[in-house]
């Protein structure tokens, strides 16, 4: 039980620095959270995930909001 939670933490680890490079790549902002959303749904569709483009649209916007600004 204790790997699993050291490969939650990799992972996690690793989708949050990916995000937070591509929001702090030297593109503009809407670039950014296109490729993202663009991302997120190709996940999404490799892992069988329902979601409206809407809503990945919202939570690569809620990702962003969140990120610090530089």
């Amino acid at each position: 039980m204790k790997s699993l939670g050291y490969l939650g933490a990799f992972f996690g680890g690793a989708i949050a620095g990916a995000v937070i490079g591509l929001l702090l790549a030297p593109e503009k902002g809407e670039d950014t959270r296109t490729k993202i959303t663009d991302a997120v749904d190709d996940f999404m569709k490799k892992h069988n995930i329902k979601l409206s483009r809407k809503e990945v649209s919202d939570l690569v916007d809620d990702i962003a909001d969140a990120a610090p600004e530089v």
